[in-house]
């Protein structure tokens, strides 16, 4: 795969990196049904077989899980280690439930667990999932995060879901490498002034759910969405329920059509519109198999024809 670089840092990514939030399992808020690990190791092999070259995970996936699935798949590979990206500022008591806390103290002791489950020397990308509740944390969660790099313990830092005011206080404090927003086709409010904003300031966007959490990759059906796990997240998500269901699935109708001429996925597709703005580095692209991988890791070969665009922009429109 080709690359691009990361921002003010010295990474090269492949357009598309794993994400690994689907791996954490079950068993936490967030959580998308039950997960065999060795499902997961094999996906994240053939991810990288396919030539991805980072791998996007968080400490709250699966509660620690799925750092400790990402290290067991890294465990005894041959070749270049992949960049490893993961992030801070969403914890948990012992009952599971999860806080948005960005604290001096909470950052050094997530960043020390995550180097422990991940089993590396160095974090290559290290970020903040989310602005903190109390807002007065920012600075400080933010001056830590700069602390651990001064001290070699993480390589970069960066941000996910925060606005322009948010990452303009950061600034003032320590550059952002990266910003890591949702986006898809079903979700555009970064194009009005996040992704300006980042090109502006040369900080690298690495985009979430490009397919929706797998609502656009051309395998969720009707019946499919009506019968998620109860544990599955997304079984309270408006975007899998009506009346926004049937809109969803018209549009990965057209998806499919254009992946056709093609012979691409609907998924596929829907990574490369993401990929086609430039300002956006690189997409987090989940799957829970091998098979899954091949079907849309090689999304960043796919260019889209304006007449691609045309009949994508047009079912939106529709």
């Amino acid at each position: 795969m080709e690359t691009r670089k990361l921002g003010n840092s010295d990474l090269a990514i492949t357009p598309v990196g794993y994400g690994a939030w689907a791996i954490g399992g079950s068993g936490w808020e967030y959580g998308w049904g039950p997960q065999k690990d060795d499902d997961s190791i094999a996906a994240i092999g053939r991810a990288l077989e396919l030539g991805v070259n980072w791998i996007d995970t968080a400490a709250v996936y699966g509660l620690g899980h799925s750092e400790e699935i990402v290290a067991r798949a890294l465990a005894g590979r041959p070749g270049p280690r992949p960049s490893v990206f993961t992030k801070c500022g969403l914890c948990w008591d012992g009952q599971g439930k999860l806080s948005r806390t960005f604290t001096a103290a909470s950052v050094r002791r997530e960043c020390e667990d995550s180097l422990r489950r991940l089993k590396v020397d160095v974090l290559d990308l290290y970020q903040v999932h989310w602005p903190p509740a109390n807002d007065a944390e920012l600075e400080m969660g933010w001056a830590a995060m700069a602390e651990l790099k001064r001290e070699g313990k993480v390589r970069w830092i960066g941000v996910s879901n925060f606005s322009v005011e948010q990452m303009k206080r950061a600034q003032a404090i320590a550059p952002i490498t990266s910003l890591q927003p949702p986006y898809s086709l079903v979700r555009r409010g970064i194009e009005v002034e996040l992704l300006p904003f980042c090109r502006k300031e040369g900080i690298a966007v690495i985009v979430y759910a490009p397919m929706a959490s797998g609502l656009l990759s051309g395998a969720m059906t009707r019946e499919r969405a009506a019968n998620l796990p109860p544990d599955d997240w997304r079984r309270g998500s408006p975007e899998f329920n009506e009346p926004n269901l049937t809109r969803n699935l018209t549009l990965v109708e057209r998806l499919s059509a254009v992946g056709a001429r093609h012979g691409r996925t609907a998924g596929e597709v829907a990574i490369a519109w993401t990929l086609k703005n430039p300002a956006v580095t690189g997409a987090i692209v989940g799957a829970r198999s091998a098979a899954q991988a091949e079907g849309v890791m090689r999304a960043a070969e796919l260019r889209l024809s304006e007449e691609d665009i045309s009949v994508i922009e047009g079912a939106l429109r529709g």
